[in-house]
């Protein structure tokens, strides 16, 4: 498995990836069992994203994209979706390490979403240690909020990969936790 930025070729691949993990495209059993994306995130919103170096994929050679992550200022996005809205509203409100989250400098982890074919094989883990190095020197932290209810996605990101809650939010009826990790990975004593 290939790590890199995504290019604007990768666009149809990626928004079929996409499309075939969104929370409306699975049943509720499915979101349960497997997690799920949510946003508007076509082809064309791939592709402006790819040629802006916003997203990172797992290239599984001939034209095969096994996964996808994105990696943005969020405020720098111009229409920014209600969940990433009400992040930037809660700053004030979550705190990273005794400061909040407004005074420091962080990017935006997500979506990220990996193939079916390819869960269970690393490859989740290989592109958050690629946005680890990807964010070294441009943050200080990886921000991420998960929707309550996907549990798959907690799993994966706070139980297995380290990240740590920062706190609730609520937005149109629905609630996340904002989670987050240092850019730079930590040694086992730092975390």
């Amino acid at each position: 498995m290939r790590y890199r930025y995504a290019a604007e070729a990768d666009a149809p691949a990626m928004a079929r990836l996409f499309a075939a993990n969104h929370h409306d495209a699975l049943t509720e059993a499915q979101r349960a069992a497997q997690g799920f994306v949510q946003g508007g995130f076509g082809a064309e919103a791939l592709r402006g994203m790819a040629r802006d170096g916003e997203l990172l994929v797992a290239d599984a050679g001939q034209g095969r994209v096994a996964g996808l992550l994105a990696l943005s200022v969020a405020r720098d996005m111009g229409d920014p979706p209600a969940a990433v809205l009400g992040l930037l509203r809660a700053q004030d409100g979550l705190l990273w390490q005794g400061r909040p989250l407004a005074g420091v400098p962080w990017l935006l982890y997500g979506p990220v979403v990996v193939d079916a074919e390819f869960r269970g094989h690393g490859v989740a883990r290989g592109l958050f240690e690629r946005a680890l190095g990807a964010a070294a020197g441009r943050a200080e932290l990886l921000v991420a909020f998960i929707e309550a209810g996907n549990a798959p996605s907690w799993k994966v990101h706070v139980d297995a990969f380290g990240m740590v809650p920062l706190g609730e939010y609520a937005v149109g009826g629905r609630t996340y936790t904002a989670v987050a990790t240092p850019a730079v990975p930590a040694g086992p004593s730092a975390r």
